[in-house]
């Protein structure tokens, strides 16, 4: 029996993700990603994978690394790389439930991305049960924060990665259902305004601003974005007491730049943005960087691979390079070869509108297992 032969039930694979999604596992809360680790480590181990849970560090979540079986244990192989902390807080399920509407299903995190992570987990279930072997050793590892830049767990993915045969990352699909075999950029960086603080009511004039100061450094940076290097700044925290003129603002910006030669003009940008003014200082520190991922040779023969078998699935598999980062970055960009977003169709990652197309659960498992089997 072909690997693409196998019987994979879209609507059983649905009931089975529900728990994952029904977990919430916002990247924060290290204890509730945890808990999703825990949920997955056991699913894992019920189709016969041998489940490390690896302690998180910077006070994020714990990892779990999932071996399977396998003659060649410990030879060069396959990885599967994934996150499992989702960006909606704690209380999301309340406006987004978990539901199913006709042929999408809803609820946090079910495209980005435990549906793909999910679609893996089903391919290794299946070649299991119907005794196919995969050629190379198969290993899974599920990381807990991905969503802000990876700070905790690169060295993990990386260590995982190095010397691999192939690093499959089921984040979702395109828009066209397409794969991913290049990314972008992505450099983060924290902003800092340091005023000086006054009465807001009986001594403004004696006060400097740093949320003033913080909300035109604002548009200054985001004026900075061109087609090649983008600048958006998405968090912002400054004050306690409206009667006080604030003497410190943070902020966070995350930039995203096609070429090398890009992100060095970007973040020289924004080093060069420091300094004081109207006595106000102006901090910028540099935060995680995703390296520019470019296609290689190896990458290209992955994806000739998942195109063939996505032609015998019934589909065409598009491709190409991507902005917003993933892991895919750190793996792509050390020269394994990195095939990323085989996972599910869907839209509205990231919002309260977050869903999957149903039928791409087994579209996409039939592509996994045809990847697994037949990546050599």
């Amino acid at each position: 029996m072909s690997a693409l032969d196998l019987p994979f039930d879209a609507d059983r694979m649905l009931d089975g993700l529900r728990p994952w999604i029904e977990c919430e596992s916002p990247t924060w809360d290290a204890a509730a990603v945890s808990r999703m680790m825990d949920l997955a480590a056991r699913d894992l181990a019920a189709i016969g994978a041998t489940v490390e849970t690896i302690p998180g560090t910077k006070g994020f979540g714990t990892s779990i690394r999932a071996s399977f079986p396998h003659p060649d244990q410990g030879k060069p192989g396959i990885l599967v790389s994934g996150h499992m902390d989702t960006v909606h807080p704690i209380g999301t399920l309340e406006t987004l439930p978990f539901r199913r509407e006709g042929g999408l299903a809803y609820g946090p995190g079910i495209m980005d991305m435990k549906g793909g992570n999910y679609v893996f987990l089903e391919a290794m279930r299946q070649i299991g049960k119907a005794g196919l072997t995969t050629p190379l050793p198969v290993t899974f590892l599920f990381t807990p924060d991905e969503e802000v830049g990876t700070p905790a767990t690169r060295g993990l993915i990386e260590d995982a990665a190095r010397g691999q045969r192939a690093v499959l990352v089921p984040e979702p699909a395109s828009p066209d259902g397409g794969a991913v075999i290049g990314r972008y950029a992505i450099a983060r960086f924290d902003l800092l305004t340091q005023g000086r603080p006054s009465h807001a009511g009986w001594a403004l004039k004696d006060g400097r601003s740093a949320i003033a100061a913080m909300a035109k450094r604002i548009l200054q940076i985001e004026a900075m974005t061109t087609e090649d290097c983008t600048f958006s700044v998405g968090v912002i925290h400054a004050g306690q007491w409206v009667n006080c003129v604030s003497s410190s603002c943070r902020a966070e910006v995350l930039s995203m730049a096609k070429t090398q030669d890009d992100l060095d003009r970007g973040v020289a940008a924004m080093l060069a943005l420091q300094g004081e003014e109207d006595g106000v200082e102006f901090i910028v520190t540099r935060g995680v960087t995703r390296p520019v991922w470019e296609p290689q040779p190896g990458t290209m023969a992955l994806y000739d691979l998942a195109r063939q078998l996505s032609s015998r699935i019934g589909f065409d598999l598009a491709a190409g390079s991507a902005g917003g980062g993933s892991d895919g970055n750190f793996t792509g960009a050390m020269g394994v070869p990195t095939l990323d977003s085989i996972g599910v169709r869907g839209k509205g990652l990231h919002t309260l509108n977050e869903h999957i197309e149903i039928a791409s659960l087994s579209e996409r498992a039939r592509l996994a297992a045809g990847l697994l089997t037949e990546i050599q």
